[in-house]
């Protein structure tokens, strides 16, 4: 005998076709559009992830202020502009908004203008200006006189920085000390420094050393537009910009750095300028050579910081 096979009612097979119907219909008209709802959701989460990471992301605390440090060298002073790189990059959470620049006039050399290229395609930090390279024939006068042009704001009147400072290239700031100094000075005509001749204490009798003296953004932007300052460029220049401020009735607010600003220690001092290290130094300057740059280093502690490693041994 042959199995009978059993036969759905028509209710059921009615109910099965209508299931592949409705199958049908989402797979051809669902579906689709399920890939549109899928790109929907993702674009919001992408959203809400956005949102998160925007308030998680850490509070940028606005700086004490800005202070622009311009080292006036020469393009062939490979050697010392490493240097300085180096010991001012090691000075780190600054409460204020520190700037190094070197500053040299036009170069002259072929060497210069592939190397220098380099540079500043390493660092960013080379300020190239329209002169000829030279001390005390208006170098820092072109240098302060360029400085509203080249940093000028978004709309040409932002201020960029609340200080100027010309610095030399054999001079060492220690930053922190600076900033701490500056938080206590005004912002508008601001003349600082290390006031001339070496035994005076009065910032108002003469004018700051050459070796780092700063100014208010204000005063800059004065120098840039003054026929004093433009007829009176060649001679020592910080004999100039003293002259500049006196006659030009600017510089009111004036601070002498002494005795934090100093020149190197030598065993038979020839003026005041020099004397013994200071805990509170904020600058040392005639720094000619590494071992006077080693052993400023030395006392200030700089190196405190070296990490013990099997890789070298510095005894």
């Amino acid at each position: 005998m042959k199995p009978s096979l059993h036969k759905p009612p028509p209710k059921t097979v009615g109910i099965v076709f209508l299931a592949l119907a409705l199958l049908a219909f989402i797979y051809l008209v669902i579906y689709p559009k399920e890939f549109e709802l899928q790109s929907f959701v993702t674009a919001c989460r992408s959203s809400s992830a956005a949102a998160v990471t925007h308030f998680t992301e850490p509070v940028t605390v606005k700086p004490d202020f800005r202070l622009l440090i311009g080292v006036l060298s020469r393009a062939d002073l490979y050697e010392r502009r490493h240097l300085l790189r180096l010991v001012y990059s090691l000075q780190t959470n600054l409460t204020a908004h520190v700037d190094v620049r070197f500053v040299f006039c036009n170069l002259t050399k072929e060497d210069q203008r592939v190397l220098i290229a380099l540079e500043i395609m390493r660092y960013n930090d080379i300020i190239i200006l329209d002169c000829n390279e030279n001390m005390n024939d208006g170098k820092t006068y072109t240098y302060f006189s360029s400085i509203p042009k080249l940093f000028n704001g978004a709309d040409g009147d932002d201020q960029p920085y609340d200080f100027v400072l010309k610095a030399d290239d054999d001079i060492y700031f220690r930053l922190p000390k600076l900033i701490e100094s500056l938080n206590k000075m005004p912002r508008e005509d601001l003349y600082y420094g290390f006031v001339i001749p070496c035994d005076s204490m009065d910032p108002f009798h003469e004018y700051m050393s050459g070796m780092g003296y700063l100014l208010s953004w204000d005063l800059v932007e004065w120098i840039s537009t003054s026929e004093i300052a433009k007829n009176n460029t060649v001679g020592a220049e910080d004999m100039m910009t003293g002259k500049w401020l006196r006659e030009g009735n600017k510089g009111k607010n004036r601070y002498n750095t002494k005795y934090a600003m100093y020149d190197f220690p030598i065993p038979v001092p020839i003026d005041t300028c020099s004397h013994e290290f200071m805990p509170d130094t904020i600058a040392v300057h005639r720094l000619k050579d590494h071992l006077k740059w080693a052993r400023t280093l030395k006392y200030l502690n700089v190196t405190d910081g070296l990490k013990p490693s099997k890789f070298y041994h510095i005894d």
